[in-house]
């Protein structure tokens, strides 16, 4: 790992099939030079979060499409915080109706991004509020 790096582990939680926009994000984050971590399609909330503890992140994404959104995702923030990872940044996006922005907001996700967010944006907020390693 790179010191000073920030680390993301971008992942897709649940039985979503389609993962071509969790790729464009990882790869911008890339190109914006964070180290990336994709897990792939079709896991569990703590597959992702033993994910996120083997490869020592520091920003957990999550991509949701398939409307359990209000499950997954406080579902991750709870195991993380059990696992001791309470300084981890948890981002989302996807297909996330606005309405439910606030309750995930309170279960610890930071922030919620839309389909067409820029990837700049994506990148200021994480390197606004993700803790350097180190």
């Amino acid at each position: 790992m790179n010191a000073g790096c920030i680390r993301v582990l971008v992942a897709k939680p649940g039985l979503d099939g389609h993962d071509r926009g969790a790729k464009v994000v990882a790869r911008g984050l890339r190109d914006a030079g964070m180290e990336v971590v994709y897990t792939g399609l079709h896991r569990t909330p703590a597959q992702i979060v033993r994910a996120a503890l083997e490869e020592d992140v520091q920003v957990v994404g999550l991509s949701v499409l398939s409307g359990a959104h209000n499950r997954l995702l406080p579902k991750v923030v709870a195991l993380l915080r059990e696992e001791g990872m309470e300084d981890v940044l948890v981002i989302a996006g996807g297909i996330i109706p606005e309405e439910d922005v606030p309750g995930l907001k309170a279960t610890g996700v930071a922030e919620v991004f839309p389909p067409g967010t820029a990837i700049d944006t994506i990148v200021r907020f994480i390197r606004s509020r993700a803790s350097l390693p180190g």
